[in-house]
């Protein structure tokens, strides 16, 4: 699942809303919702999923920055498991992007790896390249495959 525009959906705390005044024409302006200029965003949108979520990540959720995976062993756990994400999203008027949210699946990518029953592992895609080099001696060449591996890392 993904979380429509996440950063924009935390309302700015009252007292700091003036230190986000900027100004067009002759109007003063202020955001009321966090954007993603401010330097603290990411360690805010994190700090709320936490509160959110206290319970169910790690047991039940995966969430890195906007992204959520809601994962169950067995298959007739999972609607149980998506009830009460969705219950936390409605409950914290949190939204998802619907074009990005895919429910409802034994193995999917999930933040450039492949997450299936066995666990996560690399994509298939990411390391073609690496599967499809041709054996050299090559300094240059070795070198290009440890910056290849160093990008899956």
């Amino acid at each position: 699942m993904d979380a429509y525009f996440g950063y924009n959906q935390i309302k700015m705390h009252p007292l700091d809303e003036d230190n986000t005044t900027f100004t067009i024409g002759p109007g003063i302006y202020f955001y009321k919702m966090m954007h993603f200029g401010l330097k603290n965003i990411g360690a805010t949108f994190r700090r709320m999923v936490d509160k959110v979520f206290k319970n169910l990540i790690e047991c039940t959720m995966e969430v890195y920055t906007d992204d959520m995976l809601v994962k169950s062993v067995l298959r007739m756990d999972h609607i149980q498991h998506l009830g009460e994400a969705f219950n936390l999203l409605q409950k914290y008027r949190v939204k998802l992007n619907l074009e990005k949210c895919t429910f409802g699946v034994a193995f999917g990518k999930f933040l450039g790896y492949l997450v299936t029953q066995r666990g996560i592992e690399a994509d298939p895609d990411q390391i073609s390249v690496i599967k499809n080099m041709k054996l050299s001696i090559c300094v240059k060449e070795v070198q290009m495959l440890n910056e290849h591996l160093a990008a899956l890392n």
